[in-house]
């Protein structure tokens, strides 16, 4: 196992770490975090830095921690904690027997900024949100000073005390950093560290009105965890000097040492928790599980494997900036495994009905026919061959193109496992002109395993007797996103970013009588679709549907 994590992380990470061991930088265990905060779901940028923090803490035998950012009490729940529970241990880490919370350090980080206060490395400043903005500065121009920046060291006591006690309304004031509203760095423009908020927090309740801001949290939550590599992505950058000004000024002992790696999105996709929140609360998808997302519990409801994913992210490897990624290649990873460990079953997603005219309405025959054509360890089902059967709709062209294969009025193919039929007929609307039947005939000399060795046809298709027909819905899903709308992140408009062809359903579907049999949560191959599982949010007893993982074409390029 660690061999496997070495080789897939020969980069800086890796060498700091092992250079960091040999030079005994540390002297406690190796130990890595992830620190999400419980005010929404997980997606695959999440598995990523999970995978980056976890699997490095491994190969040197030190710790992972999972630690709730959770400081905010506003936007965060324990709905949200237990979801994020459930999905890291769904895709196979291990958080340790001891889950840590950023609410639990209240005190210590408190503590921290009066020691902040009494160095006069912090000060309670009044101006307002938009006075604060202004007084920032820009990019090309320096910050101005508060006006309260040089209150004295009792004064601003007196008054963080007094913002502790509930003294203040919300927003009335903020403890900030003094440190250079002339850097170059905005970060470092007296940051502020502690903000007032009079809400009830889903641990504390109404303990606390203050809290902390997370560049103030993170370095002293990372250093009493006893943390030694925050790996944090690419956008926490610029706020390192922060993270090391704070663990520098606090004088902490062995301080943690924060990098970065690169932010990971999905092509044609979107992982921003923003903007994923404005999605499902405007209805465009079917909640935060919705198998088009790339959110953990989305490709887990669509059918991908957690070993599929753990795979596909240990294969990105480390990237240093922004990075898009294609979900082909997680699809790919799916497809190879799923196509030799699912059994086969007859579904039709849009039926028309054949019937074979020379077969006797009463006359039933079984036919022995294998769930995978190559591994004879599924065994096999028997399946009814009747005169009323259904093909796929596609699968008939009264008037073929140029190349088509399957079957055509006067022309002949092979149902699967089955017999030659040759459609002699149809039977059409009279008002519409849609096609409502088609009359065959079957050669019985034709029997599949028969050894026939007579004339040759060009297609072979799928069928469902009518009289073993089960009703289904299917599913099957594509790029949430256009692949050419131009995203504006200020103000996306979803009306033209959104594919309208994302979700294809089949509400019409029927499969054959086995299929009912399959146990729950079990992965299928689809003759011909592709791979599915049934959905379990959906499915009645009354009525199965099925999420399509993957398609059987596999378009991955090395």
């Amino acid at each position: 196992m660690k061999e496997d994590i070495q080789a897939t992380h020969p980069h800086a990470f890796y060498t700091m770490i092992k250079e960091d061991c040999e030079h005994q930088v540390f002297h406690r265990p190796i130990c890595t975090r992830f620190p999400p905060e419980p005010n929404g779901y997980l997606h695959i940028g999440s598995a990523y830095a999970i995978h980056m923090n976890a699997s490095l803490a491994k190969v040197f035998d030190g710790e992972f921690h999972l630690r709730f950012d959770d400081t905010n009490p506003l936007k965060e729940d324990e709905a949200f904690v237990q979801a994020i529970l459930q999905d890291i241990r769904w895709l196979g880490y291990d958080p340790g027997p001891h889950i840590y919370y950023g609410s639990d350090y209240a005190e210590t980080i408190y503590e921290a900024a009066l020691k902040l206060i009494e160095r006069g490395a912090a000060y309670v400043c009044d101006l307002s949100a938009e006075d604060t903005a202004i007084y920032r500065g820009t990019l090309t121009e320096s910050g101005k000073e508060s006006p309260y920046r040089n209150r004295s060291v009792e004064e601003n006591r007196q008054r963080f005390e007094a913002m502790r006690a509930g003294q203040y309304a919300s927003g009335a004031c903020v403890l900030r950093a003094k440190i250079d509203m002339a850097s170059a760095n905005m970060n470092m423009r007296d940051p502020i560290l502690f903000r007032i908020i009079h809400a009830s927090h889903y641990r504390t309740g109404d303990s606390w009105c203050i809290y902390s801001m997370y560049d103030f949290a993170h370095p002293i939550q990372d250093w009493i965890e006893g943390v030694t590599h925050s790996l944090c992505s690419i956008e926490f950058k610029d706020h390192r000097p922060l993270y090391e000004w704070v663990q520098e000024q606090l004088e902490l002992a062995e301080p943690s040492r924060q990098r970065e790696f690169g932010r990971l999105y999905l092509q044609d996709s979107v992982t921003s928790k923003r903007y994923l929140r404005q999605l499902v609360e405007r209805g465009d998808v079917d909640g935060w599980d919705d198998p088009r997302l790339a959110t953990v519990m989305g490709m887990r409801r669509r059918g991908y494997q957690a070993s599929h994913i753990r795979q596909w992210v240990a294969e990105i490897g480390l990237i240093r900036h922004e990075s898009v990624v294609d979900l082909h290649t997680l699809d790919h990873i799916t497809r190879a495994d799923l196509q030799g460990s699912t059994k086969g079953y007859m579904t039709i997603l849009d039926p028309i009905k054949l019937i074979i005219t020379n077969r006797d309405q009463h006359e039933t025959e079984w036919l022995d026919i294998p769930f995978h054509t190559e591994h004879d360890v599924f065994g096999s089902r028997a399946m009814p061959f009747t005169r009323e059967l259904f093909i796929e709709r596609e699968d008939f062209m009264e008037v073929p193109e140029q190349g088509y294969r399957r079957l055509t009025l006067g022309g002949e193919v092979r149902l699967k496992g089955a017999y030659y039929v040759h459609c002699h007929h149809v039977v059409k609307d009279e008002l519409t002109g849609n096609i409502l039947e088609l009359h065959c005939t079957y050669d019985p000399k034709t029997k599949s395993g028969s050894g026939f060795q007579g004339r040759k046809v060009k297609g072979t298709i799928h069928w469902v007797a009518a009289s073993d027909a089960v009703p289904l819905e299917v599913r099957l899903y594509h790029s949430l996103l256009r692949s050419d709308a131009k995203f504006n992140e200020k103000e996306p408009d979803w009306s033209m970013l959104l594919n309208p062809h994302s979700l294809v359903t089949y509400k019409n579907a029927i499969a054959e009588g086995s299929l009912s049999r399959v146990e729950s949560g079990e992965r299928v191959q689809f003759v011909r679709h592709g791979y599915f599982i049934e959905d379990m949010k959906d499915s009645s007893s009354e009525r199965k549907v099925y999420n399509r993982i993957v398609a059987l074409k596999d378009s991955w390029k090395k």
